[in-house]
């Protein structure tokens, strides 16, 4: 276990999620409880970008210049206990999951898809861009009294024209990333607190192995009472997984081959995401989601650069 040298850039953020690291030193970001897109400036000044509704998850830019927006459609109500926002299901106000595309400029909010071969898309969370300019997702699904909700791994073309599912069956897919030569996909599960990976044989095109799980291979299982969220890669390889539970939140990074490679332990338990930004990518972005916080950190390797980022 380690500590970074924490730095709260900006606070009284609701229910931060989904962080892109800018050029001009701003941070984009979801607020979920909110259901904005939200800009906090290097200053810590906050501005709203723009109202999707919902619940805005994960965010990434697109080769527009546009964000992608994952959202959840309300997917969680939210209860505050003992000094935290918690996220609780069944949610009460839910009505399907989307992907929205938002202009950053203008602040207009257009949907790309809210279905796949005709099934609803559940909750939308996590989202990374390829260098083909298409985009992988994660669906979370919903968790109610009784059931649980089956879901997967998408691709698709921010023109709308295309979606299709590539990775089923999963157990509440969030964190999804690419490796630096983008021939490797991982998949966090949440409440089974494991790291998958699946070989990436062309745009969308996902090798599966038969009799594995979803046909992947397991990168690393969780010990005692951790799960996973959203995720980084760093420029190395090495996965950096927002990490949830009591006196566990932090930051837990994995190498390629599944090492546990150094743990980061944040005075949040629900501590969701992290992205690169500044000098050779060498600052922390962290959303610690139940105190409302964007922190950055120097991290000790650089991040990988993304797609797209500007």
């Amino acid at each position: 276990m380690t500590e970074l040298d924490l730095t709260v850039v900006a606070e009284g953020l609701l229910f931060p999620e989904g962080p892109i690291a800018m050029d001009d030193g701003s941070v984009i970001l979801v607020e979920i409880a909110r259901g904005t897109l939200t800009r906090v400036d290097a200053d810590g000044s906050v501005d709203v970008i723009a109202e999707v509704g919902g619940g805005p998850n994960g965010a990434a830019v697109a080769p527009d210049g546009s964000i992608v927006v994952c959202n959840n459609g309300a997917a969680f109500d939210y209860l505050d206990l003992a000094g935290f926002r918690i996220p609780v299901q069944p949610p009460t106000n839910w009505t399907s999951g989307s992907i929205q595309r938002v202009d950053i400029d203008s602040g207009s909010v257009e949907d790309l898809y809210r279905e796949c071969d005709g099934r609803m898309l559940r909750s939308p969370n996590d989202i990374v861009f390829d260098a083909h300019g298409g985009f992988y997702f994660t669906d979370h699904g919903l968790r109610m009294e009784r059931a649980s909700d089956t879901t997967g791994v998408f691709y698709a073309h921010i023109d709308g024209s295309s979606i299709r599912e590539v990775i089923f069956p999963l157990d509440a897919p969030n964190g999804v990333g690419l490796s630096p030569a983008g021939d490797r996909i991982y998949v966090a599960e949440t409440h089974t607190g494991r790291i998958w990976a699946w070989e990436v044989a062309g745009p969308g095109e996902v090798a599966s192995h038969a009799g594995m799980h979803a046909g992947g291979t397991l990168i690393y299982g969780s010990a005692g009472l951790v799960m996973y969220d959203s995720l980084a890669v760093e420029a190395d390889g090495n996965i950096c997984i927002g990490t949830l539970g009591l006196g566990e939140g932090g930051i837990s990074v994995m190498s390629p081959d599944g090492g546990l490679v150094e743990r980061h332990l944040i005075d949040d338990p629900l501590v969701t995401n992290i992205c690169f930004g500044g000098p050779d990518r060498r600052t922390a972005f962290v959303t610690a989601s139940g105190t409302g916080r964007l922190l950055s950190a120097p991290w000790p390797r650089s991040g990988l650069e993304l797609a797209f980022n500007a």
